[in-house]
């Protein structure tokens, strides 16, 4: 009864500590934080050592100059590997940032239109459009109606069908137009995945890079032949 009062204790403890903004280690135990008598060993090539009491993994991660670090909290008895632990962390981490920089969100971007838009107004609303399906985000098309356009819906359907023809070979029609209120919208969506699009972008970004100090380089050969002095001419002895 005594334990199960300290038990329940430490649960509250623990609860009330992170209810005031606390948290608890999501880390592993390694070395000396390891409270278990004997653990399975997996060595540093990722090797089956055994079942070995907790002072011989200790004495071998010392001698290998390395740590010992709980992988498998759960097992019975709680699985141990000898790493560096400094390194391995570290390691982790890049690959946490680099799969961040490589992760697509889907962004949803909005262009708004009047019914009676001017050509050129919806050249440079059009470009908009394909600049944001090449990215690999979705667009939302909003034409909006104002006094008397309301009792012309056909003119937003046939612009929007309109915008959709014209980019039809970077998007698609993901949501038909459907009137809202005082507007009518429809959504495009890329042909192009957004990981795609992230890609070529990089590619397209390396390669004007490459240009650039390619162009440099010559630029600077052309500049050091300009710069070389002349040599002057031999006079002729027999003159």
């Amino acid at each position: 009864m005594v334990s199960l009062n300290r038990r329940c204790a430490s649960v509250r403890q623990a609860v009330a500590w992170c209810y005031r903004g606390g948290s608890i280690s999501a880390e592993p135990r390694i070395n000396d934080r390891i409270r278990v008598p004997e653990v399975r060993l997996v060595g540093p090539s990722g090797e089956q050592v055994g079942i070995v009491p907790l002072a011989k993994a200790l004495e071998l991660a010392q001698e290998y100059d390395l740590d010992l670090v709980e992988v498998a909290a759960n097992a019975r008895p709680p699985v141990c590997k000898l790493m560096d632990y400094g390194k391995f962390k570290y390691e982790s981490a890049m690959k946490a940032r680099e799969a961040r920089k490589n992760q697509a969100h889907t962004v949803i971007k909005e262009m708004k239109l009047r019914p009676k838009i001017d050509p050129h107004d919806y050249d440079t609303k059009k470009g908009h459009v394909v600049r944001f399906l090449k990215q690999g985000d979705k667009v939302k098309i909003t034409i909006m109606f104002r006094g008397r356009e309301q009792s012309r819906p056909e003119l937003g359907f046939r612009l929007l069908q309109r915008l959709a023809s014209d980019v039809e070979e970077l998007g698609f029609i993901e949501s038909n137009p459907k009137q809202d209120g005082r507007n009518m919208i429809m959504v495009l969506g890329p042909h192009k995945k957004k990981t795609e699009a992230m890609a070529e972008a990089r590619e397209a970004q390396a390669a004007r890079k490459a240009e650039r100090q390619g162009g440099s380089s010559d630029t600077a050969e052309d500049a050091s032949a300009e710069d070389a002095p002349v040599e002057a001419p031999a006079e002729n002895p027999e003159a």
